[in-house]
């Protein structure tokens, strides 16, 4: 059986910024010890002769082209209709961070 040591559990702790009691220690010792021990079986297994892949599907990425449509598209003159408060083709608004 693989042994997680006490010190581990209060790094892993740490590392998930949580706080864990001494009894919560004991329990996940022997929790991450049995899931260890437990993917450590993958190691028995013979993949001599099989090839690494990524993915299984053979889907592969498509494209298209990036069509604008322009009669969906507002001219900026459009855009822009709704206010008064503009400044060079571009909408006014209020500062957000200050110096």
């Amino acid at each position: 059986m693989t042994n997680i040591t006490k010190q581990q559990i209060i790094h892993i702790a740490k590392l998930a910024k949580l706080k864990v009691s001494e009894k919560e220690i004991a329990k996940f010792q022997e929790q991450l010890s049995n899931i260890i021990e437990y993917v450590s079986e993958l190691d028995k297994a013979d993949t001599k002769n099989v090839k690494p892949i990524s993915q299984i599907t053979g889907l592969l990425d498509t494209k298209r082209e990036d069509l604008i449509n322009k009669k969906d598209c507002l001219t900026l003159e459009e855009a822009l209709s709704g206010t008064e408060n503009t400044h060079n083709g571009y909408f006014k608004v209020s500062a957000i961070l200050e110096k």
